[in-house]
């Protein structure tokens, strides 16, 4: 019964600490439920714990992966069952390199589990890092700030590795995550200590989810915004579907979506056109995907459409040709829009530069270089939206541009030791799950019970999780 509550407590709070609208601070608690089962559970126990934590939690993406994605039901089992062995492997490495005496590896291999299989969906797969357990704590901006060093791959270790040191019952364990957590803290304070950039130019977002009269509504709504001063108007993507459109206006550069034989966003009157790289498959399949970077106003203004906000790649390229600020034409799916625009934001603090996205059937939103929300709303149904901010002058330039994913790469080094010193262990003192047998003295042999959790200590065999202060170190 104990171990089902615990597998239980960690599904729900995986369920709420994660998905489209996660709770911020229950993503930090969720795995150390079943952390707590590995400690006294078997392999197969810990390994299935696991993964059932992945698949209850996860189960709530089902109807959006199927429904507005469009996903085949294969893929989407796929995609939640895949990561879903993955976070059960991690709980089982967890569990098998704390019954070996390694307790700080083994909160460390959590984390490094979770932040390769991230990484490897990144390079692999075509959603970039939409997967990150970062994106969770967009709204926790102190803690947010350590993109600008790591990306995405520092903010999901440290969501894992703070639980599993505390799981592990070490205080060596328990003062390595402290040392983490006051140096992240501080970090993050000092950076939004900083004021926003507010000398550069006005801009405005307008949208609007009623379909019909597109091209004279949206060309009031630029005249509008004009005349109170916006000197760059951003309206969302694939709106029109012809690039002659009637939005050039004297002293302003309008951005549209438009759906050609690309997905683009073209800018009035320069002319500047960026196409989309990464499409959504399925949905985007008739478009031609794009190559290139587009900017304005020199390079201080760079030119991206929705999705290709998910590819970390690809923004830091703005980022190392120092933009100032992200101009982005987005089309969110409603149900997905906090967390589409936090993936937004999250590329601005990563390299240290503004995003100013609109979206229709989602939110319109000005972020910083700290990820500070500086204006918001959501579109309209029926009537136009508008959102104002001032852009900055200049850009803030980042570790993350200048050192790239050294993070992701670091959790996979991290991963491939603590497999190491987990081969090395077994191969000096082998157990199994069922008996074990060791050589006495006097060359006879006798079995001992390993049980689920027994571990071989030089001549001595014990239990290593009976819940008593005496586990091994």
């Amino acid at each position: 019964m104990e171990r089902i509550l615990l597998t239980l407590a960690s599904a729900v709070l995986t369920h709420f600490g994660t998905g489209l609208h996660p709770v911020w601070w229950l993503t930090w608690l969720a795995p150390l439920p079943v952390l707590f089962l590995a400690r006294r559970a078997g392999r197969g126990t810990a390994f299935a714990a696991g993964t059932l934590v992945w698949l209850a939690g996860q189960a709530q993406m089902w109807p959006y992966f199927t429904g507005p994605l469009e996903m085949p039901p294969a893929l989407a089992a796929a995609l939640i069952a895949g990561p879903a062995l993955c976070y059960g492997l991690g709980v089982l490495l967890f569990r098998t390199l704390l019954v070996h005496g390694r307790p700080l590896l083994a909160a460390s291999a959590v984390p490094a589990v979770w932040v390769t299989t991230e990484y490897v969906m990144n390079l692999a797969g075509p959603h970039g890092a939409w997967w990150s357990l970062a994106y969770t704590q967009a709204d926790f901006l102190p803690v947010l700030q350590t993109a600008s060093v790591t990306g995405v791959w520092g903010v999901t270790f440290l969501l894992l590795f703070v639980p599993a040191s505390i799981a592990v019952l070490r205080p060596r364990a328990a003062v390595v995550s402290g040392v983490l957590v006051a140096l992240t803290l501080g970090h993050g304070l000092v950076r939004l200590a900083t004021p926003a950039d507010t000398e550069g130019r006005k801009v405005a977002l307008v949208a609007t989810d009623n379909p019909e009269d597109l091209v004279r509504r949206y060309g009031e709504a630029v005249d509008t915004a004009v005349a109170n001063g916006a000197e760059i108007v951003v309206l969302p993507e694939k709106v029109f579907k012809t690039a002659d459109l009637p939005f050039a206006r004297p002293g302003a550069e309008v951005v549209a979506g438009i759906a050609m034989e690309t997905n683009s966003a073209v800018s009035y009157p320069s002319g500047a056109r960026y196409d989309k790289h990464h499409m959504i498959p399925g949905v985007e399949r008739k478009f031609r995907p794009g190559t290139g970077l587009a900017f304005l106003d020199g390079d201080r203004l760079g030119l991206i459409i929705c999705k290709d906000l998910d590819f970390p790649g690809l923004v830091r390229e703005y980022g190392k040709a120092g933009v100032a600020a992200l101009l982005a034409p987005a089309w969110d799916f409603d149900e997905d829009a906090w967390l589409h625009s936090r993936m937004a934001v999250v590329r601005g603090v990563e390299n240290g530069l503004a995003v100013a996205r609109a979206a229709r059937e989602g939110r319109l939103t000005v972020s910083d270089d700290r990820g500070r929300i500086v204006a918001e709303r959501y579109s309209d149904r029926t009537g136009m939206t508008t959102v104002t901010a001032t852009l900055p002058q200049e850009g803030s330039a980042t570790l993350y541009t200048a050192l790239g994913d050294w993070a992701a790469w670091a959790s996979a080094g991290l991963l491939l030791l603590a497999l190491g010193a987990l081969a090395r262990t077994k191969s000096s003192s082998p157990v199994s799950d069922g008996r074990r047998r060791r050589t006495g003295s006097d060359g006879s042999s006798s079995a001992a019970s390993a049980g689920s959790g027994s571990v071989s200590t030089g001549r001595r065999s014990r239990r290593a999780w009976s819940g008593d202060s005496r586990s091994t170190r």
